[in-house]
């Protein structure tokens, strides 16, 4: 087995097509204390970053909502088909190879690695000031929903390594966009001022990011408005639970 077309393969059947492998020591000399892979598999060499750009994983996912009732339900139903997806088309193979392999998710209360650091190590993604990575062709429409752990080395980095667009961006059309005026350059994202602004249950962010929509990457890739709208609400949801546990 190729292991690396293996996942890949695999995770495109169900819209998970942004997939890169980077060896673990890249990653382990630059992440904070907390989120190092030593602590989850010592055995580690490598860790494949398997994400999504635009809606093609949300129609895999409102697939299976449709063909298995009372999916969309659940507490988090993206979360566990995408562990579904992950765990016995991904890792059960991996597995019954031979190979250890273990998923870390950026989701639920499992060990924790910073993704967004990954994606830019492994060359998914790059940095902007809305907060969220972005991708020279999906542009902020990504999401990395897994990494995997493996005792086998590979380096298979994507193409966006360095990518670092917002600095030479010419409208930034994002920073008028924001309602709560959050975003800035170079500054980047208020989060306070971001949270204080949605945690109000202003309308005007209740189903979307405007910034996030504003930005001049990605426009055809966007996530359809269903899709906005279920991140943003689950988004609010746990700003809310962190809010009011600081306060």
């Amino acid at each position: 087995m190729d292991l690396f077309d293996h996942i890949i393969r695999s995770a495109q059947r169900f819209g998970l097509n942004l997939t890169a492998a980077i060896p673990a020591e890249r990653y382990e000399i630059v992440a904070a204390p907390a989120y190092r892979v030593g602590a989850i598999c010592p055995e580690c060499r490598s860790i494949v970053v398997i994400g999504n750009g635009g809606g093609d994983f949300w129609r895999a996912f409102k697939t299976h909502v449709a063909e298995n009732p009372g999916w969309f339900e659940r507490e988090n139903p993206l979360d566990d088909f995408t562990r579904k997806v992950v765990e016995k088309e991904i890792v059960k193979p991996i597995q019954s190879a031979g190979v250890r392999c273990i998923a870390v998710y950026p989701f639920g209360s499992g060990p924790m690695l910073n993704f967004m650091q990954l994606a830019m190590l492994a060359g998914l993604a790059g940095p902007s000031i809305i907060g969220v990575v972005v991708h020279p062709v999906f542009g902020p429409w990504i999401a990395f929903r897994a990494a995997l752990l493996l005792d086998r080395e590979i380096d298979r980095p994507g193409s966006a390594i360095g990518f670092d667009p917002c600095p030479t961006c010419s409208t930034r059309s994002c920073i008028s966009a924001c309602p709560a005026a959050a975003v800035s350059f170079p500054s980047g994202w208020d989060i306070p001022k971001c949270m204080a602004h949605r945690i109000e249950a202003h309308p005007d962010c209740a189903d979307r990011c405007n910034a996030r929509v504003a930005c001049v990457l990605g426009p055809d890739e966007r996530y359809t408005d269903d899709e906005l709208a279920y991140h943003q609400m689950r988004a609010l949801r746990m700003m809310r639970q962190y809010y009011y546990k600081i306060k």
